[in-house]
């Protein structure tokens, strides 16, 4: 009689979960950063509980629910830009986990704008 390995628990941590939609989430158009403060590029560049500013997640044994406070580049539509953040964090958490994405909650709490962005009449300080 030979037995295969389809008998245990498979637990992927809340940790996880929250690393992917956040690395979802700052690869989405129109994403300027986490409510947390990350920018986009250094966000790229970190890896571990950095992504996971500005996510929070319910990961069960099958399913899981995911909260995303974000901020926008001005002058996007935010509701596109919202759906497709959830269409992005939903399929990157199902792919890579094979958990059901219930509920991809998005909160936008800011707008950021061009920093480069100096009116004309503005010196530099520093040539």
């Amino acid at each position: 009689m030979t037995e295969g390995f389809d008998t245990g628990v498979i637990r992927i941590s809340d940790d996880v979960v929250a690393t992917i939609a956040g690395l979802a989430a700052l690869e989405t158009p129109g994403i300027a950063a986490m409510s947390g403060g990350i920018s986009e590029g250094l966000a790229k560049r970190l890896s571990g509980k950095n992504v996971q500013r500005g996510v929070s997640v319910e990961v069960g044994q099958l399913e899981a629910a995911i909260d995303l406070r974000i901020i926008v580049h001005y002058g996007i539509p935010i509701q596109e830009v919202c759906r497709q953040l959830q269409r992005n964090v939903k399929e990157a958490v199902e792919n890579m986990t094979g958990l059901n994405v219930v509920e991809v909650n998005v909160k936008v709490e800011g707008v950021a704008f061009k920093e480069d962005e100096q009116s004309p009449e503005e010196p530099h300080r520093v040539k």
